[in-house]
């Protein structure tokens, strides 16, 4: 196995998963195999009870595992399938045996050998990204296990890369070298000289820039790759391309004889379209951590990916979903009418998951704001939850629907916990990872995006679903449900939801009406109306009333009072509410909120 290590030196944040990834990229380009792993310096197991506030988003592998976001960078650029092992983290080593540095190498040995890429037998290159900066205290143990990894596989079968910042001082206006110094300094004491430097700057490194790096940090001029900022991270592949970094890391691995030229036609292609864009589409993002992007990182790829199939360029607008609600119009109205004339500027609006109920008046706002408005709504895991209450509350009428996770005392929860979900352990007790959905409506759209009309591949991570007692009245109103979980396929299903906003909000409100009575008394009930202008209604008896409305009913389809099209009865109208063929409740139209 060759080994290719990336560390990160000066400041955090400078690339390290990309850079990492791009790498693989490249190699993968010259016909090798490639796998993957991140190592993370903290003490918790996995990133499941991480803040995204703090660490962003929590990647879900097909395996159930939760690891960092850099996996996900791994995955999309190698279109490989990692597995939770393939994250190494402190809390996973602490807890295996105290020869640290042993069951560290023994752990980067073993996941190395496992296939990622669907094929039989091991990769023939494995990029290992050590996660934080060099000289961070937790990080000693995994350098000094890296340090006698090289020892033991050998300089042909060890390739370091240290990515570093190369500042400009705005008054100066000099590419500065010093802190790259001290940062392959630090490293050199601990046991580790770098083979590779990737320069991380803003403009290309002058010739000057890299010389006085080469002399100073021991690393031959070839060998110092200068990743400067590019309109999109497509083009980090093809900057290593362009700087022979695949020759030079194949002769230090030895493996030239076994690579072919790099092909990364694809990838040119995609980063030249992306470039070439000139159309936008604005979304709107309504979530609770949109402070920091990376929160919702793999959100954001998606989108990405999808508007480039389509020609678009996204311009994503971030809305905290708390300044949507009615307190913050008394406690915050400048960020209360911001965010909602960003909402109302949107073509389309993503609700994406997250845990607790702050934030969530304002989903159900906005969720709201979409069916009524027309305006295309995706909503992901808790999103698409919130969509549900929204549904059941304002068509519905069933006003305190919620989910038992913000009100477990609701008469209407329509979103329950799952079984198999732990309410006093939070790592690692949801539904996770890879799961078949069963389409139950084979022309659906969820079937025509996937081109598959009978299952979808999906990654969860949530501990609640959609009432499975509730599904037939809320498909009532108007949303459909059209996939359901294989493994509890009878009893426990958990739904995809169907359809566009537009299809949601054109429902005859007697249907609406009818839902609440079933839901609430039981039975078989039709309702009907008779318009409060005849002269007749006064006279007529309730039961006959009712058979008059039956009839008027059945016979009535294409009325406008019966249309689907048709938002609402008509002012002065009554609604008959029949039960096995007596009536149970007569109502002023005007009186029912539906």
């Amino acid at each position: 196995m060759k080994y290719v290590l990336v560390t990160g030196g000066v400041v955090s944040g400078l690339g390290k998963g990309v850079t990492a990834s791009s790498i693989g990229v490249v190699l993968k380009a010259c016909g090798l195999r490639v796998t993957s792993i991140k190592i993370d310096p903290y003490l918790n197991t996995d990133a499941g009870t991480m803040s995204p506030f703090e660490h962003g988003e929590v990647f879900v592998l097909d395996d159930g595992g939760e690891v960092d976001l850099d996996l996900g960078n791994y995955e999309r650029f190698l279109d490989v399938r990692l597995t939770r092992e393939n994250n190494i983290t402190t809390g996973k080593i602490y807890q295996v045996v105290p020869h640290i540095t042993e069951a560290i190498q023994n752990w980067i040995e073993k996941v190395s050998v496992i296939p990622v890429d669907g094929k039989e037998g091991p990769a023939d290159v494995c990029v290992i990204e050590l996660g934080g900066t060099v000289g961070d205290i937790e990080s000693m143990p995994f350098i000094e296990a890296l340090r006698q990894l090289l020892f033991s596989v050998g300089q042909n079968n060890f390739c370091l890369i240290h990515v570093s910042l190369i500042p400009v001082l705005g008054v100066v206006g000099e590419q500065k070298t010093k802190p790259t110094q001290h940062s392959v300094r630090e490293l050199r004491a601990l046991g580790l000289t770098p083979h590779f430097l990737a320069c991380r700057s803003a403009e290309p490194l002058l010739e000057n820039t890299r010389q006085k790096l080469s002399q100073f940090c021991h690393v031959p001029v070839n060998n110092i790759l200068n990743i400067h900022d590019v309109p999109n991270i497509w083009h980090i592949p093809l900057l290593l391309r362009n700087q022979n970094a695949h020759d030079a890391i194949l002769k230090h691995l030895d493996l030239l004889s076994v690579a072919k030229a790099p092909n990364l036609q694809e990838w040119t292609e995609r980063a030249e379209t992306f470039d070439n864009l000139t159309n936008s589409v604005r979304i709107a993002m309504v979530g609770k951590y949109v402070g920091m992007a990376d929160s919702y990182l793999s959100v954001v790829k998606a989108l990405l990916h999808a508007c480039i199939a389509c020609s678009l360029k996204p311009a994503i607008d971030w809305i905290a979903a708390s300044d949507l609600e009615d307190d913050s119009a008394n406690s915050t109205p400048e960020a209360h009418a911001t965010a909602w004339r960003t909402l109302r500027n949107a073509a389309c609006v993503l609700v994406p998951g997250g845990f607790g109920d702050r934030g969530v008046k304002g989903m159900i706002l906005a969720a709201k704001y979409a069916r009524e408005n027309r305006v295309p709504y995706l909503g992901i895991c808790l999103g698409m939850q919130i969509s549900v209450i929204e549904i059941a509350r304002n068509v519905l009428g069933l006003e305190r629907a919620n989910s038992s996770e913000f009100d477990d005392q609701t008469p209407n929860p329509v979103v329950i916990f799952m079984p198999e979900g732990s309410k006093t352990h939070m790592g690692s007790t949801m539904r996770l990872g890879s799961r078949k959905t069963l389409l139950q409506t084979p022309d659906c759209l969820t079937a025509k995006l996937y081109h598959n009309s009978e299952y979808v591949d999906e990654r969860h991570r949530h501990r609640y679903e959609v009432n499975p007692d509730m599904v037939s009245i809320l498909e009532e109103s108007g949303l459909k449900f059209v996939g359901k979980d294989e493994n509890s396929r009878a009893q426990r299903p958990s739904f995809l939801c169907g359809g566009s906003v537009s299809s949601r909000i054109q429902v005859a409100p007697w249907e609406a009406f009818t839902s609440i009575l079933r839901f609430h008394f039981g039975g078989n009930w039709t309702v009907g109306t008779i318009s409060s202008k005849s002269s007749e209604w006064k006279s007529v008896g309730l039961l006959q009333l009712a058979e008059e409305v039956l009839k008027f009913s059945s016979a009535s389809k294409k009325d406008d009072a019966f249309s689907r099209e048709n938002r609402g009865f008509v002012e002065g109208e009554l609604a008959i509410a029949v039960r096995e063929g007596a009536t149970w409740l007569v109502v002023r139209v005007g009186e029912f909120s539906g």
